[in-house]
């Protein structure tokens, strides 16, 4: 089981001091990384992220996957690579990531933990928590 899996958070959402997502858990062992009480909160946590990125005026996979793994931390374009393959979508392609979100997610999912243990329907609901 991965780290993500284990914490209920299959986006490897990183802990923020002050912020408080829905469905996290009162219990808080890993120092870097956010634990949910279920993998749902995880997923919709991912959604809302995503969301925001396009609130933001972020309107293409390449935008929104350097946005959640900056180069910094991590090799970006392997990521961006892999999340637009499962997608079908170029990196410069202009999209509604809230239209996509199901592809995304479970994109981000597979390339976070090397597999996707959720359902399609497990994705959609915790999407549509968000």
């Amino acid at each position: 089981m991965t780290r993500g899996e284990r914490n209920c958070n299959p986006g490897n959402i990183r802990r923020v001091k002050g912020v408080v997502w829905a469905g996290q858990s009162d219990h808080q062992t890993d120092d870097a990384f956010v634990q949910f009480d279920d993998p749902l909160h995880g997923i919709r946590a991912i959604a809302r992220i995503l969301i925001t990125y396009e609130h933001q005026g972020i309107d293409t996979l390449g935008d929104a996957i350097n946005r959640w793994a900056p180069p910094n931390e991590n090799n970006s374009e392997a990521y961006i690579d892999a999340v637009c393959k499962e997608c079908g979508i170029g990196p410069d392609v202009r999209i509604s990531l809230r239209e996509h979100l199901p592809q995304i997610v479970k994109a981000i999912i597979r390339h976070e933990n090397g597999e996707v243990i959720y359902s399609d329907n497990d994705i959609l609901q915790g999407i549509a928590l968000a």
